[in-house]
């Protein structure tokens, strides 16, 4: 059943011993839509991001995908029907170049059997041609052309995150979870990536859901955008509506400089 909310998170309460990282919360992600999640340290955003990857299992409450319920989920297994997920440290394999990397994302291939290699050649060949290209068109979107045969570990910080972004190109993703997208990323490449974002959002129809701490960024790709404090959801809106919030300015941003900053 297709429904117009690719996440949605019903009262989700997550405790780790005494402490309340997430309280009772609810908040839904829409198909085609660039959705941002904000707050403060502590206030359980990130708790909650890894409760929706399936990275921790909540106490209660329901994560569904899709239409379907997931909670408790592995990541594999989320990634099998679409969820994908990028680091706010990359993930790359170091010493595969950077089309390596990519041709390596597509699960289930006819080369990883041994069988399929000794009596279907022709298959495994084929397949593989198909990936090849693909991760091709992938480095062209990206215009990564000219790193595409570097060594994946000899990158810069942004190229690794434009990389990550690639790989969830590799499959046909539903929605892709970014977190942390602009850290150890210089101003330049930060655009790129950026760019790349909204284009993925445009042209190609990609759903994203951000966790990020650079407001700016947040402002430039994200509505709406979600503010939690203390465990629970306390807006929703456009960045503008939050920007001129002052009770939300002053109580979880300290002033309203630092939310443009």
């Amino acid at each position: 059943m297709t429904t117009d909310l690719v996440i949605d998170v019903r009262n989700v309460t997550k405790r780790f011993g005494g402490l309340l990282a997430v309280n009772d919360c609810s908040l839904s992600v829409r198909r085609g839509s660039i959705t941002g999640l904000i707050g403060p340290n502590g206030a359980g955003k990130s708790t909650l991001f890894n409760m929706v990857a399936g990275n921790i299992v909540p106490d209660s409450g329901q994560v569904i995908f899709d239409g379907a319920d997931v909670t408790g989920m592995k990541p594999y297994q989320l990634f099998r029907i679409g969820m994908l997920r990028t680091f706010q440290i990359a993930h790359e394999f170091s010493q595969m170049t950077a089309l390596e990397n990519l041709m390596m994302v597509p699960g289930d291939q006819p080369g990883e059997h041994l069988l399929d290699t000794w009596f279907r050649p022709g298959l495994v060949k084929s397949r593989e041609t198909a990936v090849r290209k693909k991760a091709l068109d992938v480095v062209d979107f990206l215009k990564l052309g000219h790193v595409r045969n570097e060594l994946a570990g000899n990158l810069s910080g942004g190229q690794k995150k434009l990389l990550e972004l690639g790989r969830t190109m590799m499959v046909d993703a539903k929605v892709v979870l970014l977190d942390e997208v602009a850290a150890g990323v210089n101003k330049s490449l930060l655009n790129d990536l950026a760019s790349n974002i909204e284009r993925m959002n445009r042209e190609l129809g990609y759903t994203f859901f951000v966790i990020e701490h650079d407001m700016d960024l947040i402002g430039r790709l994200c509505d709406p955008v979600i503010v939690m404090a203390q465990g629970e959801k306390i807006a929703e809106g456009p960045m503008a509506e939050i920007r001129a919030n002052p009770q939300i300015v002053e109580a979880y941003f300290g002033s309203p400089a630092e939310v443009v900053s």
